[in-house]
């Protein structure tokens, strides 16, 4: 690969979250009965004509805006003339020559910092059906149809080559992803079909301009194995060149069982779909102030909230964890409004950091246990805070605190709740307290030795023997000052 450059694009289709298809009043619903959910306009038959969803625009225009990218003003459906059996009217509604957005751009990690992958283009258009080849007793010998999803409304989301490795397409496609799931135009469930992705990728000698010939790669349906698949092309391909063959312009399968992909058909170009503007449909006209009324609903994307998130002093890593999830980001934001309620000064950031870690590694580790996601956690945004203030005002140990967890998770309910009635009884008195410590003190010289020799980290040592003895119960706070005082005397 010294000798060698991939260059990668990928085009992203992304089912919108209506409640009716693109051109239909049919239900837009994954898992109904086999054509069930279908009419004269999404089969395509004579006299039926397409209405557009108004709620489809509106999505397609949020993603374009969060995406950074320039939304026209006219743009035009065409249809794209293909056969295939579950293809009932012989095209697709699509758009071509002016879809509804243009170059817009995903900022990725890369190393030094970021890297900017640019967008192409972003357009709407309807799904197909689905063949189903699977299933049925006699599925050696015929095929099914599934009409459902005809009609179904996507986005389209077309990368420019800009991508360079397998890695990078992985990062484009998980940014890609949180950005919608933010915006809240689709579901993105690939094991339902929600969000789909073909890649495109050649290489070239390294420090050539032109492009080599390209194969596109279909049927991957994590981002994991698409990772795989361009590894694999990459290798593929590096082969052929370097074996004097030349690399085919063509689909590609890939095959996840057997790690490798397979020749499908030749490639075809754009003129062998007959684009032609949709006859029955007029130009969309997607007005300056409809855009600006989209624009003030986008909510805080990720990008952004992770800054922010890095500004009240938690790590990148920290940030990045936060808000991979729309629904453990807007946990954590709930979290930190009622700590700001409840706490005053410069100790909130003491106060935010531990939020944060409780979430990501009490919570997050038991919900990891469990199986579930965070909106099934027993724990809510209050319990999470108030664990936190136990903590922080050293009223709790960390260890209580991982014994409620535990009760918490174990009963199904919330900690605030496990925390009423399981709350330990600290132990205040300090003549119990510096009994407990002159016991460790007394067991312990070797290490008693070493901290007044100067290995000061020793007292959390002495303050943890000490915790043990007590079963967590000796008030934190008077433990730490008791501790440093016997050792220091």
């Amino acid at each position: 690969m010294a000798k060698y450059e991939p260059v990668i694009g990928l085009e992203v289709h992304v089912q919108l979250l209506t409640a009716s298809k693109a051109f239909c009043g049919c239900a837009n619903r994954f898992g109904a009965e086999p054509n069930t959910n279908i009419c004269p306009t999404c089969l395509g038959l004579p006299g039926a004509l397409p209405v557009l969803n108004a709620k489809a625009v509106e999505f397609a225009t949020l993603a374009a805006l969060a995406l950074n990218c320039q939304v026209r003003e006219r743009s035009i459906f065409a249809r794209k003339n293909y056969f295939y059996p579950d293809l009932p009217k012989g095209y697709q509604i699509s758009q071509y020559d002016k879809p509804i957005a243009e170059h817009g751009w995903i900022d990725v990690p890369a190393e030094g910092g970021t890297k900017r992958i640019g967008i192409t283009r972003l357009h709407m258009e309807e799904d197909a059906g689905k063949s189903l080849h699977e299933g049925f007793a006699d599925s050696a010998t015929r095929s099914y149809l599934d009409l459902n999803r005809c009609g179904t409304p996507l986005v389209e989301i077309v990368s420019e080559p800009d991508i360079r490795t397998p890695d990078e397409a992985f990062e484009y496609l998980t940014r890609l992803k949180e950005i919608l799931l933010y915006t809240g135009v689709s579901d993105c469930n690939m094991e339902e079909g929600s969000l789909r992705c073909d890649a495109n990728v050649s290489v070239r000698p390294r420090g050539q301009e032109k492009f080599g010939t390209k194969a596109e790669v279909k049927n991957v349906n994590s981002f994991r194995f698409i990772r795989a698949a361009l590894e694999y092309e990459i290798e593929r391909q590096v082969e052929v060149i370097e074996s004097g063959g030349r690399v085919t312009q063509e689909t590609r399968l890939w095959n996840a069982n057997e790690g490798r992909t397979y020749p499908m058909r030749s490639k075809e170009q754009a003129h062998d779909y007959r684009y032609f503007p949709e006859p029955d449909l007029p130009p969309l006209i997607v007005s300056a102030d409809f855009q600006s009324e989209m624009r003030a609903k986008l909510p805080e994307l990720p990008e952004a909230r992770r800054k922010r998130y890095q500004e009240l002093g938690l790590s990148p890593e920290q940030a990045r964890e936060l808000t991979a999830e729309k629904a453990v980001a807007a946990k954590f934001e709930e979290g930190l409004l009622q700590i700001k309620t409840q706490v005053e000064g410069v100790d909130l950031l003491k106060y935010v950091k531990k939020l944060a870690d409780f979430m990501l590694n009490e919570e997050g580790s038991r919900l990891k246990a469990y199986g579930i996601e965070t909106a099934q956690s027993p724990i809510s945004a209050s319990g999470n805070v108030v664990a936190v203030i136990q903590f922080v005002n050293q009223t709790t140990s960390s260890k209580q605190i991982k014994l409620i967890y535990d009760t918490a998770f174990q009963n199904g309910e919330d900690f605030s709740a496990a925390y009423e009635r399981e709350k330990p009884q600290q132990i205040t008195d300090t003549s119990a307290i510096e009994k407990m410590i002159d016991d460790v003190i007394a067991a312990n010289p070797k290490q008693v030795e070493q901290y007044r020799a100067g290995k000061r980290t020793l007292a959390g040592f002495f303050v943890g023997q000490v915790m043990r003895a007590s079963k967590g119960q000796a008030n934190p706070a008077l433990l730490n000052e008791l501790v440093a005082k016997r050792l220091d005397g």
